[in-house]
């Protein structure tokens, strides 16, 4: 059971830490997720809050697998 909490806590964190940094992403890009209505910015603020979540979560995956030793 506890490494199951640990599994989820760590995608949570890395979905997390991936959407905030695509939200910073677009908002240096001038693109508003929040604007009324859903015009191409806001379509195009969603998806990269999107995808940066589902690259955080790749990679909290990634660093959390044992490595194998490389001969």
């Amino acid at each position: 059971m506890f490494a199951s909490l640990i599994e989820g806590l760590t995608d949570a964190i890395g979905f997390m830490v991936g959407a905030l940094l695509g939200f910073g992403l677009g908002v240096t890009f001038g693109l508003d997720l929040f604007a009324p209505g859903y015009g191409t910015n806001s379509i195009i603020a969603i998806l990269m809050v999107g995808i940066g979540g589902g690259m955080g979560l790749q990679a909290a995956r990634y660093f959390k697998t044992p490595k194998a030793d490389a001969e």
